[in-house]
Parts: C-alpha cells; sequence; structure tokens
C-alpha cells in the first residue's frame, strides 16, 4: 500500500529541474559550502547539507537577518529549485525583516534521493531541526509558507508544531488528486491531503492565490481559506496565474503587512490577546495571570465561536482606521497604478526599503528564473 501510494505521488507531483541549476564548492579561505553558479552571492547566506530520517541529504540554504525577530521556513513550488530561488529567498529577507530558511526536496537540486510525499515530509522536518538545533530559532518565532505543492510538507509540519507563529500558503493545493479531477471526498491513494489538515492548525494562515490560475484553481486557495480556524484577510490577486504572483505590488505589500501583524501578537505559547497595549494594561492582573498560564486557548473556548484572527486583528483599529482601510481596499480595486504611488511614497519614509525599487527587482528575479514553466501536479489521467 506504501509503495503504491508513493509510486502515484511520484507521477502527480514531482518535477525537479533537469540539470540542477547548481553546483556545490567549498570556499577554500572560509571553508564554507558556496552555490557556484549563483551570481552575486552574500555573506550572510549559510549553504548547508542537512540529513532527512529517511536516510538522504538535501541541501538548504539559511539568510540570516540581524534585526529579525522571525524566521520564515519557506518550502518552494515544482519545477524549481533553490539555485533558482537564491535570489528571491535574500529579497524576501531584506523586504519582509525576517530570517528566511530555503531548502531543496530529496531528488531536487543537489539533495540526494528521488522525490516522494514521505520525503518531502522529512525533508521540511529535518529543515525545522537545523533551524532549532543550529540557529536557536524557536517555533514560537517561526513561520511556514509554501508555494504550491510546498503547501503539503509546510501543513504537515503545522500540524505537528503546537506552538507554531504563523502559516503562509501560496497557490496552494487542497490535495494531489483534486488539482485534476473534481473529487468530493479524499482517497486512500491521494497525496498532500491539504483539505484534511487545514482545519488542524492553530496558529493564523494568510492564503495567497491568483484569480487565473491556469495550474491549481482559484478555488482551492479559496476553500482552504475558509476551512481555516485563524483566518487572516486572504490576498486575491485579480488575473494572477500560477507563477506570476510576486509581480503583484500588492503581493509585498500584503505580506508585510501580515508580517507587522504577526510580530505583535504575543507568542503562541501565551493566551492570544489582540487588544492594544494600553487596553491589556488596564486588564486585571487575575485574568493577566491566567493568559500567561495558557498555551493557546481551549478547544471549549474555540467551540463557542472563537473569531478569527483577522476579526480580531481588525478589532485593534479605531474607526477612523477602518475607514482608511476601507478607502485603501477600493482604491486598490480602482487601479493598480494608484497603488504604486501610494506603495513608493510609503517606501520614502521606511529605512529598510530606501533606494530599492522592491517590485521591479523582485519582478525581474521571478522572470530570470523562468518559474512560470511550473507543470506541478498537471499530468494526465493516461499518465496516471
Amino acid at each position: 500500500m506504501g509503495t503504491a501510494t508513493s509510486s502515484m505521488a511520484a507521477k502527480f507531483a514531482f518535477f525537479p529541474p533537469n540539470p540542477p541549476s547548481y553546483n556545490i564548492t567549498v570556499d577554500e579561505a572560509s571553508g564554507k559550502m558556496r552555490f557556484s553558479d549563483v551570481n552575486y552571492q552574500r555573506d550572510n547566506v549559510d549553504v548547508l547539507k542537512l540529513s532527512t530520517k529517511r536516510g538522504n541529504e538535501i541541501v538548504a540554504m539559511y539568510v540570516k537577518n540581524p534585526s529579525a525577530s522571525l524566521t520564515v521556513l519557506y518550502s518552494h513550488g515544482n519545477a524549481a529549485d533553490i539555485g533558482q530561488m537564491y535570489h528571491i529567498f535574500t529579497e524576501l529577507s531584506v523586504h519582509l525583516n525576517v530570517n528566511l530558511m530555503g531548502y531543496d526536496y530529496s531528488g531536487y537540486g543537489q539533495s540526494s534521493g528521488k522525490p516522494s510525499e514521505q520525503d518531502t515530509y522529512a525533508d521540511i522536518e529535518a529543515a525545522n531541526k537545523c533551524l532549532e538545533e543550529m540557529y536557536g530559532i524557536k517555533q514560537e518565532d517561526t513561520i511556514l509558507y509554501g508555494q504550491s505543492v510546498g503547501s503539503g510538507p509546510a501543513l504537515e509540519l503545522a500540524i505537528r508544531l503546537p506552538h507554531l507563529r504563523a502559516v503562509i500558503l501560496h497557490s496552494p493545493i487542497l490535495s494531489g488528486l483534486r488539482v485534476m479531477y473534481p473529487v468530493k471526498r479524499t482517497l486512500w491513494f491521494d497525496i498532500y491531503k491539504n483539505i484534511d489538515k487545514i482545519p488542524l492548525v492553530d496558529c493564523p494562515v494568510l492564503v495567497i492565490h491568483g484569480t487565473e490560475d491556469e495550474v491549481v484553481n482559484f478555488s482551492h486557495g479559496k476553500q482552504l481559506w475558509e476551512l481555516c480556524k485563524e483566518k487572516y484577510e486572504p490576498l486575491w490577486l485579480k488575473g494572477g496565474n500560477h507563477c506570476d504572483l510576486e509581480l503583484y505590488p500588492e503581493y509585498l505589500r500584503h505580506l508585510r503587512k501580515f508580517i507587522s501583524a504577526i510580530e505583535k501578537l504575543q507568542r503562541p505559547r501565551d493566551a492570544p490577546d489582540l487588544k492594544p497595549k494600553d487596553q491589556t494594561e488596564q486588564a486585571s492582573n487575575n485574568v493577566t495571570e491566567q493568559s500567561k498560564e495558557k498555551s493557546r486557548p481551549s478547544i471549549d473556548y474555540r467551540e463557542k465561536g472563537r473569531p478569527s484572527f483577522g476579526h480580531r486583528e481588525k478589532s485593534r483599529l479605531s474607526t477612523d482606521s477602518r475607514d482608511k482601510a476601507r478607502a485603501s481596499i477600493d482604491k486598490r480595486e480602482k487601479s493598480r497604478k494608484s497603488i504604486d504611488r501610494s506603495f513608493k511614497a510609503r517606501n520614502s519614509t521606511d529605512h529598510s526599503e530606501r533606494a530599492r525599487n522592491s517590485f521591479d527587482r523582485l519582478g525581474d528575479m521571478v522572470r530570470s528564473v523562468g518559474l512560470c514553466n511550473v507543470d506541478c501536479l498537471k499530468q494526465t489521467a493516461a499518465e496516471v
């Protein structure tokens, strides 16, 4: 049964770049590993080889940001490896002010083995273990980012980390089989059963999806968001396809907004409390102490209709700020140009973004690595 499932998974999902986009060399002076085929490499990037519990050795890269309080563990999409994602990862680290670890699945890039569903689960587990043991990153400060097929390993790890800070799903899939067929229930041989796992994720979840996605239908992202316990305002990019979402100005803008909101939250070991700081200080000492003792809201509390993350976040805003947010949304829908102008204006006061044309630069990177040829999970019935 397990072998059959693994074989089915390989036919459904995995298309590693051939040949890989990079090789690994060792710098004689520093003794550090580097990617030999990547231009403009940065000193704040560690290249690593990690052993998985399934016996494979995978390649990972860790981008260090000295001012970051959060770390993103990024599971990339299909037909890509971390050599192609190198500059996107380093730019996201700067623009989102986070540390970022990306890794190649078994059989991708210079990682050993062959790709399978279970191997990708072991791969992300090894990457997360490295964050904890080598860099001292706690799950309370970790955000899992899953793009397309990467939503599978991201959600598998998310349901096993009770104190995870947040999850980002980028063009995610409901399951492997549902990409090809409109099945109504989960079948035994299906892979990446995200539809069954998303209700088990206790932390805030952001979903990003293009409305014109020709590979993974927009309905996948929408349904996953509807099934979330802790919903954050989703980003539905009108006209967006499967591999071009980074080209939209709203992409980085919404991610930065989400990261900012997550940073303001108490760590998950404390009971979530999204009241403004002055209101929290006015609460009674008893309530405060009780909230600190709880690692998460109880099941009973959730069953009584715990408000979603997005709604609780909105409750922090004053009436005036809500009106401004609505006005901003209206402007975004009316004109892409108005968004560009407002974002550039905001960037002028943002020290970390100064002297950068963020979206154009990131967009050029997406185009340059050719990620838009991704055909993940889009196989014919005859091949299956």
